[in-house]
């Protein structure tokens, strides 16, 4: 990360000839300082489609963000991009939602407080009461949205309308052990980041370490991922494994995986919070 000010490009549009030189001609002729640039070229998606992302100095360009969006957008259309902008002095807002397990939480309330997570927490919200003195210990307002069967629409109701006064950014599910409804995850595509407790395709669902564990493997892991209405099949974003043997018993895979789990959430949570993930159908490009 730069210590200066500066906008993030993302976009994604048909492959072709010349892109990268019309993106970068109309930064250059507006005197843009490019600060860093990827790109990736899939020719398996679309009959060919290029990622790209590029950082801009903020303070090189003569006009705001605003303008720089309605300047750049008859190329964007021309070239059929996906893309957005965004600037490096606006801190993302992230709503937290947990359940019973502390791991994740705990972890991403140190990186906010030391300031490795330069972002801005408007609230967590949780089924349970558990973890309010803690949440409210770190000035966060702490909401409790009781989840049942018979409340689930208006529960899930109540999450979105809590999201949206905040004015949330992204929604974390840090171990938050309730599937979201199809409703509430159509309404924030992309927006919605979990962490699941295997190494996806491989035991969805609840109880993965049990699964695991009766399955005899050699690895375990955690899976970062945007949330759909499929369980567990969002895009992944991030995951990581580390090895067991036949000694190991679930309470220690439990363990095991709650170090794992805590590190790929924050590293896909990041990744995600500098705009390094791009969202092509159930496939990410992750410019890490």
């Amino acid at each position: 990360m730069h210590n200066q000010r500066f906008y993030t490009l993302t976009a994604s549009c048909p492959d072709r000839v010349g892109i990268v030189a019309r993106v970068s001609t109309f930064i250059a002729e507006h005197n843009g300082w490019i600060l860093e640039s990827r790109y990736h070229s899939d020719d398996s998606i679309d009959g060919g489609r290029y990622f790209m992302r590029i950082e801009v100095k903020a303070d090189s360009l003569p006009f705001h963000l605003a303008e720089f969006r309605d300047r750049f957008r008859p190329l964007a259309d021309e070239l059929g991009m996906d893309w957005k902008i965004t600037d490096s002095a606006v801190k993302k807002r992230v709503v937290i939602l947990v359940s019973k397990q502390e791991h994740c939480l705990y972890d991403l309330l140190a990186r906010w407080q030391s300031k490795e997570l330069d972002i801005e927490i408007p609230c967590v919200i949780s089924n349970h009461e558990t973890f309010r003195g803690v949440v409210e210990w770190h000035g966060i307002p702490f909401h409790h949205v009781p989840v049942t069967p018979d409340t689930k629409p208006a529960a899930y109701a109540e999450i979105e309308r809590l999201f949206e006064e905040v004015k949330g950014d992204t929604m974390v599910l840090a171990r938050y052990m309730q599937i979201l409804s199809p409703d509430l995850c159509a309404r924030f595509p992309g927006r919605i980041l979990n962490i699941h407790h295997s190494f996806l395709p491989s035991f969805v669902g609840a109880r993965p370490y049990h699964q695991a564990f009766e399955r005899g493997v050699k690895l375990i892991g955690a899976t970062c991922h945007y949330v759909t209405s499929e369980l567990d099949q969002g895009p992944i974003i991030e995951q990581d494994v580390i090895r067991i043997d036949h000694s190991d018993s679930v309470n220690d895979m439990v363990r095991y995986g709650k170090d794992i789990e805590k590190t790929v959430l924050a590293r896909g949570l990041r990744y995600h919070l500098e705009d390094r993930v791009l969202v092509h159908g159930n496939k990410t490009v992750v410019f890490r």
